[in-house]
Formats: structure tokens, C-alpha cells, sequence
């Protein structure tokens, strides 16, 4: 089975292809898909930005689509970077500027009041334009310090509850066990197993056209995506 993940994000189209490994569903994202369209996400919210991003690819693809918009809450500043994780320190900058204005921002902060989540919502639209919310969440607090080369964004800086090591430190399969992503993911994934047949599920698959329909066509030029294999 075929899934859009609407995104340009190498890491999180990464990560999204490694969780689903052996679920039966190939992802590819925006960039693999040949599309130059720019997805807008105005929104306020979480929410808001994944249902926006999942239907807007999906009226171009016409098949499986899912849309994430994820980002840090630290609640010493308020909640910030939230929503604007993504483009906290201006739309040209990089993560390496990002995670520098979030420690300057938390300098005078001690470590027992440095606690923060990561938040993902991801929006599943089906061949038949209806979508759902599904969401994850990983409490942690703030590193002094970024620590760590794996991962991208902050995971050098966010160390999950129960660990000692930052998201950067753990490791992409580490990682791809606990965090918000994978949480939201493996919602994903349950809500799909009632829906069409996958590996253990004995339910039959809709057609390409759309549930209870066959026919139809897919919007996907020569899917041939397949993850890396990134464990250590």
C-alpha cells in the first residue's frame, strides 16, 4: 500500500518510513513525489496545520495521505517554540539557530524548571476525503547544552522523561520507540488495520478508488520509495 506523507522534512519523512517498516504501507514524501506545490500551513494550532497540509496534498495525490505538524513546548517561555518550532529563529535559519535561541531564551532557567513536550498531530485523509486527528506527546526537559548527533530540530537539547540522554544521544531506533512521532504513528497505524488489509489484518482492502469502490487511479508518479535502514 501506498502513503504520501506530506512533507519535505527529510528527517521526519525518515522517520515516518522507518516506523511503518513492516506494516506493509511504503511512504514517500513531497520531494520524492515530484511535486514543487508549497503547502500552506497558517494555522494556529497544531491541529489546524496537519488537517490543512494532509487535504491540501491529498486533492492533488488522490490517495492515502498523512500530515504532521509537530513542535516544543517549554513551559518556561510560555509554550513557546510551539507551532513556530519550525521557524523560531526566522524562515532562513537552521537548526543549529534554533536550538541557540532556545538555550539563550532558558539560560537563566534552573533544571528543575526547564520542563518541555514534544507534540505531534498527524492527519490521515483517505481516497475518499475523510480525515481524522490522531496525536502524540513525549514530556522531557531542556538540556544546558546541545548533546548528541542523531536526530534533527532539538532533539540535541530534549532529554525524554526516564532518560539521561538527549533525543540526539538515543539513537534514531531508540528514539523511534518513545517519541511523540512514534506514539502518533502507532495510532496511525492502528486506525488503518480497520480500515484496509494489512499484514495480521483479515480485512479485505478497498479498491484503489476508494473504500467499498474499485478502479480509479492513484496521483503517484513511480512510487519506489523505500527507507534507509538506520540502525545502529
Amino acid at each position: 500500500m501506498k502513503l504520501l506523507f506530506a512533507s519535505r522534512n527529510t528527517g521526519k519523512v525518515t522517520e515516518v518510513a522507518q516506523l511503518l517498516e513492516g506494516t506493509g504501507w511504503r511512504v514517500m514524501g513531497l520531494s520524492a513525489a515530484g511535486t514543487e506545490v508549497e503547502l500552506v500551513e497558517s494555522g494556529m494550532t497544531f491541529e489546524d496545520n496537519a488537517r490543512m497540509k494532509a487535504r491540501q496534498a491529498a486533492r492533488i495525490f488522490n490517495d492515502w495521505t498523512l500530515a504532521d505538524d509537530s513542535g516544543l513546548e517549554v513551559d518556561a517561555l510560555g509554550g513557546e517554540p510551539g507551532v513556530f518550532s519550525a521557524r523560531y529563529a526566522g524562515p532562513k535559519a537552521g537548526d543549529a539557530d534554533r536550538v541557540r535561541l532556545l538555550l539563550d531564551k532558558l539560560i537563566a532557567v534552573p533544571g528543575e524548571k526547564r520542563t518541555a513536550r514534544f507534540r505531534c498531530v498527524m492527519c490521515l485523509v483517505d481516497p475518499a476525503g475523510e480525515d481524522r486527528l490522531f496525536e502524540g506527546k513525549v514530556e522531557g526537559t531542556i538540556s544546558h547544552h546541545p548533546r548528541g548527533t542523531s536526530g534533527f530540530g532539538y532533539d540535541p537539547v530534549f532529554i525524554p522523561k526516564g532518560e539521561a540522554r538527549t533525543f540526539a544521544e538515543l539513537g534514531l531506533d531508540h528514539k523511534n520507540r518513545i517519541s511523540h512521532r512514534a506514539v502518533a504513528v502507532r495510532a496511525v497505524v492502528a486506525h488503518l488495520r480497520t480500515k484496509v488489509s494489512m499484514p495480521g489484518s483479515a480485512k479485505p482492502a478497498p479498491g484503489p478508488g476508494g473504500p467499498g469502490r474499485s478502479g480509479g487511479t492513484s496521483g503517484f508518479p513511480g512510487f519506489g520509495y523505500s527507507p534507509p535502514d538506520l540502525r545502529p
